[in-house]
């Protein structure tokens, strides 16, 4: 789903206003121990349910169906940032964002810093993330530099490596190539 796509959602909705959702990942113990006798965990998907003007009132829970259905915004939030942080840099990494501002583009349905970098510049000058949009995409080239660079550096160490082996290997047949004659002579 994409920016646009979740606009939509959101313009179509005629949900109630009184209360809030939102649905996240909690590690949940399966009761299950490793090799190593730690606890396993797995990720499940939780809801928190807030009734607005009462603040006790807080009602968290796995999601159901049934919360999926009532919430479908919300929903739909929480899967787009799943899915654009499995390929992208989660926005809490960058920093050049406040916490408001990550929360106000997280409401606007934009999880990663390559989402706001994609961004159309005439949309985050309506929302008024164009300074940031424009720090998203000095980010992004910067950051595939340094990609191009621990490519390199990958390849460099992986010559060394072979080269030290190499050289192990040439020392070991010099030493076996040497009549035993002169070895003992050597020492």
């Amino acid at each position: 789903m994409d920016f646009m796509t979740f606009q939509n959602i959101i313009q179509n909705n005629n949900q109630q206003e009184s209360i809030s959702a939102r649905f996240y990942d909690k590690a949940v113990k399966t009761g299950d121990v490793n090799d190593d006798g730690l606890p396993i965990f797995i990720n499940r998907c939780f809801v928190e349910i807030r009734i607005k003007d009462n603040n006790c009132e807080i009602f968290d829970q796995p999601a159901t169906a049934e919360k999926i259905k009532r919430f479908p915004i919300e929903y739909a939030r929480y899967q787009l940032g799943k899915k654009q942080v499995e390929n992208g840099t989660p926005l809490e990494q960058f920093a050049f964002l406040t916490a408001a501002e990550i929360e106000s583009l997280k409401v606007r349905g934009i999880f990663t810093v390559e989402a706001l970098a994609q961004l159309d510049k005439e949309k985050a000058i309506q929302l008024e993330l164009e300074n940031e949009r424009q720090l998203a995409c000095k980010f992004i080239k910067t950051a595939h530099n340094n990609k191009e660079i621990l490519l390199w550096q990958k390849k460099e160490e992986n010559y060394l490596a072979e080269i030290k082996a190499l050289k192990d290997e040439l020392a070991e047949i010099k030493k076996n190539s040497i009549p035993k004659t002169q070895r003992t002579r050597r020492k």
